[in-house]
C-alpha cells in the first residue's frame, strides 16, 4: 500500500499538466493535476508514518491526513477513496479480490454521499464501474491469481469509464476530450494493480486515452473563471453539518461535506468545500455553525490564486 500511494504520486506529477489541460468540469481553473498530485503527496507521506501491518489502518490515516490538506474538489474526493477504503479493510492485513471489490463499493457511497449534486462523467463515475466489477470465477477465491485477474478487470472497467465521460458532460463532448478527474482515478488505479502484482509491463490504457482524447483544441483560459473555492474544517452536529450544506448550496456550487472523524458530545470535524462568487459568504456561513480552522480561498481565474482568508 505504501508503494502504491508513492507511485500514483509519482504518476500523477508525472500527468500534472494534461490532467490541468483536460481540466474543464465542474469550472476550467486548469488545476485538477495539481490537486490530485499534491493530495496524494500528503497521503503517501503519512503512509509512511503508520507503523504495523493493518491495511485499513494504514489507509484511512492516510485518507484522513490528505482530507485535512486536500487541494480542490477532485483532491477531496481522493482523499474520501482512501479514507473509505480504510474503513472497510479494516483489520486486513493481505489485499484480496473481494476485500478490494467492497472497500471500492464503500469508496462510491462515501463520495456519492458527500456531494451535494453528484454528476456522471466524473471521477465517481469510474469508482461506479469497478465497484461493480464481478469476481473472476476461474480461480480460487482469495487467491493472488483471482486477484491479479480482477485487477485486469477494474482496470478495463475502469478506462470504458473514463471514455465514457467524453459522452456523459455536454462539455466534454463540445472538445471531445476525458475528463481530468476521471483520468486521474485511473492513473491510480494502475499503479494499484503494478503495486499488488508486482507486474509494470501489463498493458496500461492512459496512454491510448492521452492519444485519442486529449485535444486541447478550444480550450478556454483559466483566467476567463470566476469565483472562488471555499474549504475548512469544522466540528459540528450531523444536523449542522445537512443545514451548512443546504446553504452553502444555495448560495454557491461544487459542495462536498464529508466528515473526518468523530470528535467529543455528539460532534463530527467535517471538511467543507464550495465554488462561490463572494468568498466572505461562504465563509460567514461556516463560521456561524462552528470555529473553522485549516480555511483556504482561492480564486479559480488566476495564476497565483492562493488568497488569504
Amino acid at each position: 500500500m505504501r508503494d502504491w500511494l508513492d507511485s500514483a504520486h509519482r504518476a500523477l506529477t508525472e500527468h500534472t499538466e494534461v490532467l490541468n489541460d483536460l481540466n474543464v468540469f465542474p469550472v476550467a481553473d486548469s488545476d485538477t493535476g495539481v490537486n490530485l498530485s499534491t493530495t496524494v503527496g500528503y497521503a503517501t507521506e503519512a503512509a509512511q508514518l503508520i507503523e504495523g501491518n493493518d491495511i485499513g489502518e494504514l489507509l484511512h490515516h492516510a485518507g484522513r491526513t490528505a482530507m485535512e490538506e486536500a487541494r480542490g474538489n477532485s483532491g477531496l474526493l481522493m482523499a474520501l477513496t482512501l479514507t473509505a477504503m480504510g474503513t472497510s479493510l479494516e483489520g486486513s492485513t493481505r489485499v484480496t479480490a473481494g476485500g478490494l471489490r467492497d472497500a471500492f463499493s464503500a469508496a462510491q457511497v462515501r463520495c456519492w454521499s458527500a456531494l451535494t449534486d453528484p454528476v456522471e462523467g466524473t471521477m465517481i463515475s469510474v469508482l461506479d464501474a469497478v465497484s461493480e466489477v464481478s469476481l473472476p470465477e476461474n480461480s480460487q477465491d482469495g487467491s493472488n491469481q483471482q486477484l491479479s485477474d480482477w485487477l485486469d478487470l477494474v482496470i478495463a472497467r475502469g478506462s470504458h469509464a473514463v471514455i465514457d465521460t467524453v459522452e456523459q458532460l455536454p462539455v466534454l463532448h463540445e472538445r471531445g476530450t476525458v475528463d481530468s478527474g476521471a483520468l486521474g482515478m485511473l492513473i491510480v488505479l494502475v499503479e494499484l494493480r503494478a503495486a499488488l502484482t508486482g507486474d509494470e509491463q501489463r498493458y496500461n490504457p492512459v496512454p491510448g486515452i492521452l492519444r485519442d482524447y486529449s485535444d486541447h483544441t478550444g480550450y478556454q483560459d483559466k483566467h476567463d473563471c470566476e469565483g472562488f473555492e471555499v474549504m475548512c474544517t469544522v466540528k459540528l452536529s450531523a444536523l449542522d453539518a445537512a443545514e451548512l450544506r443546504h446553504e452553502l448550496d444555495s448560495a454557491g456550487d461544487s459542495v462536498l461535506v464529508s466528515a473526518v472523524s468523530e470528535a467529543d458530545n455528539d460532534e463530527y470535524t467535517w471538511r467543507v468545500h464550495v465554488h462561490i462568487a463572494d468568498p466572505e459568504e461562504a465563509l460567514t456561513l461556516m463560521r456561524a455553525r462552528g470555529h473553522a480552522v485549516n480555511v483556504s480561498v482561492t480564486s479559480l481565474g488566476s495564476d497565483d490564486n492562493r488568497v488569504s482568508p
